[in-house]
This record gives C-alpha cells, structure tokens and sequence, in this order.
C-alpha cells in the first residue's frame, strides 16, 4: 500500500483492509479448516502438548502460530503450502524427539536438565541464580505445598519442563521459617522456635556456632534469625 492511499478516517480500509466484504466469508472458511487441520497435527504430535509444555515443544507450538495465520488472513496464501509445512513441521518434531530418545546428552542439550533448588533445608543459590528462580518463588510453591518451614525440605528440584519437585524430610527439622516478611498474626503458624539456634536468613543454613557475628558457612552472609521447627510437617486428618 502507498502512503498516499492511507487517509485517516476511511472506515472501509480500516474494517476490510484491502480485500472486498465477501473475503470475510472465505476467512471463516480458511479458518476452520486450518484450525481442524491444526488440531489433527497437535494430536499427531502426542499428549505433551496439551500438558505442560517443554523448551521443544513450545517452539513448536510457536511455529505453528506463524504457519497458520497467514494461511486464514491472506488471500494470496493457498491453504494447501500452510497444509504442507505443518507436516513438515510435524516431522521435524518427530525427529527431534526420536533424537532426544536416543540420546541423553542430545536431550540435555535441547531440554535443558535438573536442578536442585533446595538440598537439606538449605537453598542452592548458585544454582538458583543459574536458573533465574528467586527465593520468594521457592516460598510459594512450599507454602502452596502445605511446607512452612526449610527444615522440613529434603529436596526442590527445578525439572526440565519448568515444574517444581518437592520432596518432604520424613522428620521436621529446625530451619528458616517461610512466612511472608511483617505477617506478624501467621508468623507462629504450626510453628514453635528453637532456643539458641540460628538460622541463616539468606539460604536457610542452621550453622554448629550460635555467634550471630560469624558468617554464614554455605553463603558468607551475616544475617541471622531465630530457627523454628514445624510442630507436624504433616497436615492433620481428622478420624
């Protein structure tokens, strides 16, 4: 389109575009077929796609976004070239993880691996800064999980496809309470602190010395509170 053909105010243009009031008609056509094209090629592709997506498949589903737009919008797009590449794009989906099954280092390099969060009650920061996960986000999921206090973690893993892993101690354990900062009315929820022991407020480590001057063996920090334990680390059932 030139510039001298845009003027403001041409309600035609703007609604319709350039293409003639009977085209939306053939939009409403190209649109279901591509869509139950589109849903025949995600079934083909496997259940993991309509569950939570991994780095792979979101690329895919991405790809499959710019396929078939043009095919319902464009009058100059046949529906027949958006129909081949969404088979091709199927194949090459089906290649990559035939791929990723038979090999493991293939897979880690293209769904990236593990990792663990949370080891002991105490936070892998390292690897936290590594995987751009912050502690409150790690809060939220145990707090989610019933899981107030660090002592009560044995692990939290990081999975490949983005989902957080958590494993219980089967033992509380005196560790870094994990209520939200200045709640003062839930602070003590199900929980009883334990004298003379400190807890590391960065990581969660619960140091042999009791100096509040020392710094922290696992992250170097300075910064002490007071440790809790959980009264259960199970929720109650009622007989």
């Amino acid at each position: 389109m030139k510039k001298e053909d845009i003027v403001p105010g041409d309600w035609y243009r703007i609604l319709f575009g350039e293409t003639p009031v009977v085209f939306l008609v053939e939009i409403l056509l190209r649109t279901i077929l591509m869509y139950a094209i589109l849903l025949i090629i995600v079934r083909m592709m496997g259940k993991r796609m309509g569950g939570q997506l991994t780095i792979s498949d979101l690329a895919v589903m991405i790809t499959l976004g710019a396929i078939v737009s043009p095919g319902m919008q464009m009058p100059q797009t046949g529906l027949l070239l958006c129909g081949m590449i969404l088979v091709c794009a199927l194949l090459f989906q089906r290649g990559l993880n035939f791929f990723e099954f038979k090999s493991e280092r293939f897979e880690q390099a293209t769904q990236g691996k593990l990792s663990v969060l949370v080891k002991n009650g105490v936070m892998q920061l390292e690897e936290m800064h590594r995987t751009k996960v912050s502690r409150q986000q790690i809060f939220s999921a145990l707090r989610n999980n019933q899981i107030y206090n660090l002592g009560d973690v044995a692990r939290v893993y990081l999975e490949s496809c983005g989902l957080i892993t958590i494993y219980r101690h089967p033992e509380a354990g005196a560790g870094l309470p994990l209520f939200p900062p200045g709640d003062e009315a839930i602070s003590g929820f199900g929980q009883t602190s334990v004298e003379n022991t400190l807890v590391c407020a960065n990581c969660g480590k619960v140091p042999e010395s009791q100096d509040r001057q020392q710094h922290c063996p696992v992250c170097n920090a300075t910064q002490w509170g007071q440790a809790s334990i959980s009264i259960s680390n199970q929720p109650s059932h009622a007989a």
